[in-house]
């Protein structure tokens, strides 16, 4: 029998290995504000050997509240669009930079997952509505992603998502230079 080629369970998925090895080639660092995820993109990003030089740290902010008190998203924007929109996400993002800098300096990425995983609807979000928010430099984005699935499935996928956009993102801005 052949070994498997796929990585085992604690290995690190070889997107997530090249990525820290760019970040940790450029010097950057990076942040995570995570909501319908738990810890997971977090999870993911440290499985590589190396990820404590890029790494900042992450803050969960699962309830609604917090989004505000831990993130510093504006309360007015929670009490009006709810959680699950583009600028929550684009907050979370931009705020975690701040709020997880080492010895004073902001981290040089911050990325935002927020959204619904299931199993019902929420505040009138389908199932599988997840923002992704990515802030470096002096630029703050979301992207939305409409996902199928069970909860862990919606969940696995916007890690997924977020480490490839947080990859390619890294890519294009060494593309620039």
């Amino acid at each position: 029998m052949a070994p498997s080629t796929e990585p085992g369970p604690d290995a690190p998925a070889p997107i997530t290995a090249a990525l820290v090895a760019e970040l940790s080639a450029r010097g950057m660092t990076v942040a995570v504000a995570e909501s319908l995820t738990g810890g997971l993109v977090t999870a993911e990003l440290v499985r590589p050997a190396g990820a404590s030089a890029v790494v900042n740290g992450s803050v969960v902010a699962y309830a609604t509240q917090l989004k505000h008190t831990l993130l510093g998203v504006d309360a007015e924007l929670l009490e009006r669009e709810g959680p699950v929109h583009p600028e929550v996400a684009e907050q979370m993002a931009r705020n975690v930079r701040a709020i997880l800098a080492v010895d004073g300096s902001p981290a040089s990425i911050g990325i935002a997952t927020t959204g619904v995983a299931g199993p019902d609807p929420q505040a009138g979000h389908p199932v599988g509505t997840v923002y992704l928010g990515l802030s470096i430099g002096d630029d703050t984005v979301s992207k939305r992603l409409e996902l199928a699935g069970t909860r862990d499935e919606i969940r696995a996928r916007t890690v997924s998502e977020a480490v490839a956009w947080l990859s390619g993102t890294i890519r294009s801005v060494a593309a620039r230079e």
